[in-house]
């Protein structure tokens, strides 16, 4: 998803933002209201349950991690992030922008670790758009690199969660409405469609799109191929981390399936860093497995480590970006342009 030559990424401020069609107006307007009474909905079930948790087994499991085991699922968290800002560097490849490597990588591991636990739209889009805009590039640019991002995510999602569930490795409960044999067929479906990318990466004979004003050109079979390995690589590193803290007492594949089920179920439902919503899947999928509270024990342990302190460490990113970012009037201009139409995504 790259661009034509750079004059056409230099496009007027309004590239980003075009008028939207009808139907588009009506789902956003939808959302405003839609969107958070599932959320309370979800978060109200889930507070309905809390007294049935045993958390004074999880407080007891927590104490028995010993520093080792700590310290090790946080430097799988770290490279899990470390990995995650690689994603930025595809898009920097793919569209040659002159940002340097290293400022482009922090951007998306600041921008990753404040998604994680504000949600997508302040992390994945407005902290990214600010930031790149800070350090000079312009709207339809910054639009892409994100959208290849996403796309590096969420292909990888694909390839490694349709292969877990077409071997059968997960087993969805009873309230799930879905039998084995419909989630092996979705989990065929998800492959096919992460690999009919790279596909289509390699033998597509057009190769530039104009969607909405912006011009997006298809990337080769090989920045393809990177899309889905580090992506990959990314997600079975975060399936690692639960793996340990569970004791190594499901296996790897089923914990990383379970783990797959909730972020996907996190990111449907608009609960800041999904909050209550890895617990409630976790409850539902091993508490026939796994005490309950060596279960929620774990996963206490792996939002602290995962996701809580990695934002300080996005802060003190943010605060350097900020601080040494090469600001010039017109970017300023464009900076606050950015951060308006971002909400609207």
């Amino acid at each position: 998803m790259s661009t034509a030559p750079t004059a056409t990424l230099a496009g007027p401020a309004d590239a980003m933002s075009p008028r939207p069609a009808t139907g588009s107006t009506r789902w956003q307007r939808c959302r405003r209201w839609v969107l958070p009474l599932v959320g309370v909905a979800v978060l109200g079930l889930l507070l309905s349950h809390i007294h049935k948790i045993d958390w004074a087994g999880a407080w007891h499991a927590l104490h028995r991690y010993s520093p080792w085991l700590l310290l090790a699922v946080l430097g799988l968290a770290t490279a899990s992030h470390a990995l995650y800002g690689c994603f930025d560097l595809i898009g920097r490849r793919h569209l040659r922008h002159r940002l340097p490597a290293w400022r482009t990588w922090a951007i998306a591991v600041t921008s990753y670790a404040f998604n994680l636990n504000l949600g997508s739209l302040v992390g994945g889009v407005g902290m990214r758009a600010r930031l790149y805009a800070r350090a000079g590039l312009d709207d339809a640019t910054v639009a892409q690199i994100v959208g290849l991002s996403l796309a590096t995510n969420w292909l990888g999602y694909g390839l490694l969660a349709g292969g877990l569930f077409a071997a059968g490795v997960i087993e969805p409960p009873r309230q799930a409405h879905i039998g084995q044999g419909a989630l092996q067929a979705l989990g065929v479906a998800m492959i096919m469609l992460a690999l009919g990318y790279v596909v289509a990466c390699a033998v597509s004979r057009k190769r530039e799109w104009v969607v909405r004003g912006r011009h997006i050109r298809l990337p080769g079979a090989r920045i393809a191929s990177m899309q889905l390995t580090l992506s990959v690589a990314n997600w079975a590193l975060m399936g690692a981390a639960m793996y340990l803290l569970l004791g190594q007492k499901v296996p790897y594949a089923t914990t990383l399936s379970v783990l797959l089920a909730a972020s996907i179920v996190g990111v449907l439902t608009p609960i800041p860093a999904g909050l209550g919503v890895l617990e409630a899947v976790y409850l539902a999928l091993l508490s026939g497995t796994v005490k309950q509270g060596a279960l929620m024990g774990a996963v206490l342990a792996y939002r602290a480590l995962y996701y809580l302190v990695p934002l300080a460490g996005g802060l003190a990113l943010y605060l350097l970006l900020e601080r040494w970012a090469p600001v010039s009037d017109g970017q300023e201009g464009a900076a606050s342009a950015l951060e308006t139409p971002a909400a609207s995504v």
